[in-house]
């Protein structure tokens, strides 16, 4: 790629992200309990989401939150079947069940993802999805995580969450700038109410993989005034490709003070190094997903210099939530994050195009990044009562900034022989590339009301945005400003009868900041951009079995997005005359557990298209389809012994336009299936109580498939990524 492709590239697509703003209240850590918690808790919890009352009264001390209770769509803990949202919640239990390494594989099994952007197997380094069709933002505890005009972006350790939840269609009325499709929010472990507990488990599989995680927490006063927690994990793994692998090691220790009195102050703390992290290239598209005159490349196909190759990254996160209840209705919430990131990149990758039969173009690439992040966010909440209704009111304001500061070089790199590749060639010479300081600053005020009468819950949201920012061109001592503001709003109505279904309807927007210069009369006058806004009309049903967490979602959307920059061929500037429109259906079906019954189904139809192309949204999908059971015998010789699999669909892909003759590039359908074990060994002899085995494999049948593509036929550059080849891993684990 040349430097002013890749160049223009990240000064329309990298600040676009880092414009995104937002946040999802995860679950207060006084709603957190032990994961073995009693059935009647989570009985309790399911009666009283059936009743229409706060199921945090049932779950606040002793009750898992499961899967049924979701807070990111209302920032309070609304039961789902009362939500005129679609969400999905992937809980800790699901997570172990099916070894999940990553947030990519923990989102898998979710309606309306296309995932794994970067095939699955290559490019982990990142959490990279669509969500209904459009890249989505990702939050922890509440708080954004903040990407960088680079490659300086925050990833967090799966194994340090507690849950995940994927919030589907505009959600600006509460989180601020963001995207149309939705965000994904993640909650990290916190102390629990129990004086002393604890996981320490051992993984070892496929390509090298080995892990030591361990979670141990409890009291540090005897009366639970002072808890604490402390997760920590080292890891690694060979990947996929030849020559490239990942390292990482992280410590998260966490302390709660106010034990389940009305006050409560938690802090959370975070340091993760990854002294290397794989490789961020890929393969041609021709010779991986089109045959070339030599065949096809192998799975295993490095397109880059393993002498040259690095990614290191650093980073570092400090963040507390405090929590006042006044009296049984109003209560004062806040909280806030800093990041500090550091990443240093370095790499050669393929170009995307041959020069000779069997040479491949390469170029290198080596940046040094440094990120500083501040979140923080504030509400009130209580109930207010009008003769019948009850009013659940909140009123809040937070604040984001921002300060990244990125060197880069660019420059050609020796072409390689696909057919016989020297892994060791001579080290590039790089050039000033950029040297970018971006300075951000965002503030929100939002509101809304949850009317309730009966079975009937009316919900509007309002919020108003104000963004600022100036990003320095140090190489040309140039200054891009931007200082947009908007409104967006939300309304939604459902019905919840007392037998368990929920129909419902809602309309929300969105706002996104975008960079970049736009006229409107032909390049006379120039002004920057405005941000693009998306809504959308949403309904659906949604059933749960009255006493269980079965779950069924139906759903229908039409998202549109206007506002969209329209390059000008030949011009330095664009219009503002684009619009995106995603529609679709979805259905997803979900229990945990039932019956020692585990079950995610999920199907999604969706239809995306850019009305200035006349084609789709470059990487995104017409739909996915998974099933995942998992069930645990009850009783007899193998009492404690769980068993499952699952089926991951997802259909065809748009990939651009190719200049290989090819036309239209899609990535063919493919369908993969993983399989699990667990087996609980006190069953064998109370000796080994608090022993466990498991056993998790991604792929099973090793199928070969494409896991999605890039390809610009202006450049005559093209690139894909193969999927992940089958993946097994098996963990040894003691919990007490």
């Amino acid at each position: 790629m040349c430097p002013d492709t890749r160049r223009s590239k990240i000064l329309y697509a990298l600040p676009l992200s880092l414009l995104v703003s937002g946040e999802v209240w995860a679950a207060d850590p006084e709603h957190s309990a032990p994961s073995n918690t009693s059935a009647s808790s989570s009985h309790a919890a399911q009666k009283a989401a059936k009743n229409g009352k706060a199921a945090s009264e049932s779950v606040e001390v002793r009750g898992r939150r499961i899967s049924t209770i979701a807070s990111s769509a209302t920032k309070s803990d609304t039961p789902l079947i009362e939500t005129a949202q679609s969400v999905t919640v992937i809980t800790r239990n699901e997570m172990n069940i099916r070894g999940v390494l990553n947030l990519n594989q923990a989102i898998r099994y979710a309606a309306g993802i296309t995932s794994d952007l970067r095939g699955g197997g290559v490019g982990t380094r990142y959490d990279q999805f669509q969500l209904r069709g459009f890249t989505v933002p990702t939050f922890l505890d509440g708080l954004k995580l903040q990407p960088s005009t680079g490659y300086a972006t925050a990833q967090t350790d799966t194994s340090r969450l507690e849950r995940v939840e994927v919030l589907k269609g505009p959600s600006s009325a509460l989180y601020g700038q963001s995207s149309p499709g939705g965000l994904v929010a993640l909650s990290s472990k916190t102390p629990l109410d129990q004086k002393f507990y604890g996981d320490i488990a051992a993984t070892g599989g496929s390509f090298d993989l080995y892990r030591v995680d361990a979670d141990v927490g409890g009291y540090a006063t005897k009366d639970g005034f002072v808890r604490y927690r402390l997760y920590g994990t080292a890891n690694g793994q060979h990947s996929q490709l030849s020559r490239t692998g990942s390292r990482r090691f992280s410590i998260s220790p966490s302390f709660s003070f106010g034990g389940n009195g009305p006050t409560t102050l938690t802090l959370i703390g975070n340091y993760q190094y990854d002294p290397e992290n794989g490789t961020y290239g890929g393969a041609p598209l021709l010779g991986s997903l089109v045959r070339a005159p030599f065949g096809y490349l192998p799975r295993n196909f490095y397109d880059g210099d393993a002498s040259f190759e690095k990614f290191n990254r650093r980073q570092g996160a400090i963040t507390y939530i405090f929590n006042h209840q006044f009296n049984k209705d109003w209560s004062f919430s806040t909280r806030g994050r800093y990041d500090d990131i550091m990443a240093q990149y370095r790499s050669v990758y393929d170009s995307g195009y041959y020069t000779g039969p069997t040479t491949l173009a390469r170029s290198a690439i080596q940046t040094n990044e440094h990120t500083h992040n501040l979140a923080f966010d504030s509400a009130f909440k209580g109930k207010v009562y009008t003769g019948p209704l009850t009013h659940s009111m909140m009123f809040g304001f937070d604040y984001m900034q921002q300060s990244a500061s990125e060197v880069g070089l660019y420059g050609s790199a020796e072409s390689m022989d696909v057919l016989h590749p020297n892994y060791h060639m001579a080290y590039p010479t790089l050039s000033p590339w950029i040297n970018y300081q971006t300075d951000s600053h965002q503030i929100g005020v939002y509101g809304q009301d949850e009317i309730r009468y009966k079975g009937l819950v009316l919900t509007g949201s309002l919020r108003n945005d104000w963004y600022r920012s100036n990003q320095l061109n140090r190489a040309n001592n140039e200054t891009t400003k931007q200082a947009p503001s908007q409104i967006t709003w939300r309304a939604s109505g459902l019905y919840h009868f007392n037998f368990g279904l929920a129909p419902y309807i809602s309309y929300s927007t969105s706002f996104q900041p975008q960079s970049g210069l736009v006229s409107s009369n032909g390049g006379a006058n120039l002004r920057q951009a405005d941000p693009s806004l998306g809504k959308q009309l949403e309904g659906g049903l949604k059933y749960q079995i009255p006493g269980t967490s079965v779950l069924f979602t139906v759903a229908g959307f039409h998202i549109e997005q206007s506002n969209v920059l329209v390059p000008v061929t030949g011009q330095a500037y664009n219009t503002q005359s684009g619009k995106v429109h995603s529609d679709g259906f979805e259905f997803e079906a979900h229990a945990e557990p039932y019956k020692n019954f585990d079950i995610t189904a999920s199907i999604s139809i969706q239809k995306v298209k850019d009305t200035s192309t006349g084609k789709p949204l470059m990487q995104s999908g017409k739909g996915n389809a998974a099933l995942f059971a998992f069930y645990t015998l009850p009783s007899g010789p193998m009492k404690g012994f769980g068993f499952g699999g699952g089926m991951r669909y997802t259909a065809k892909a748009y990939a651009g336009e190719s200049s290989y003759g090819q036309g239209s590039v899609w990535v063919p359908q493919y369908a993969v299936f993983d399989g699990s074990l667990r087996y609980d060994l006190s069953q064998l002899s109370p000796s080994l109580h608090g022993w466990s085995l498991a056993a998790s494999v991604r792929n099973l049948f090793d199928k070969k498939y494409i896991g999605n593509c890039m390809s610009y036929a202006s450049y005559g550059q093209a690139w894909c990524y193969y999927g992940e080849r089958r993946n097994a891993q098996g963990t040894v684990s003691f919990s007490w």
